[in-house]
């Protein structure tokens, strides 16, 4: 994913409190490809978290107030 990918799904994860930490693919070219590794083990976690993003987007709501008109 590129630098604009990155900020979008940096969003996402925090609204949804997804752990994940962002590191480029080649350290020595920041503006190239990133992916998202589990903080503790250092695994890509990439496909898993985007999966999650996902699942999160698609949720519905779970309270709120319906005001009948």
């Amino acid at each position: 994913m590129d630098a604009i990918d990155v900020s979008s799904l940096h969003d996402s994860m925090r609204k949804y409190g997804i752990p994940g930490v962002f590191v480029p693919v080649d350290p020595r070219n920041r503006a190239g490809a990133w992916r998202v590794v589990d903080p503790v083990d250092q695994r890509d976690i990439t496909d898993a978290v985007r999966a999650r993003v996902a699942a999160a987007d698609l949720q519905q709501p779970t309270r709120g107030f319906v005001i009948a008109g």
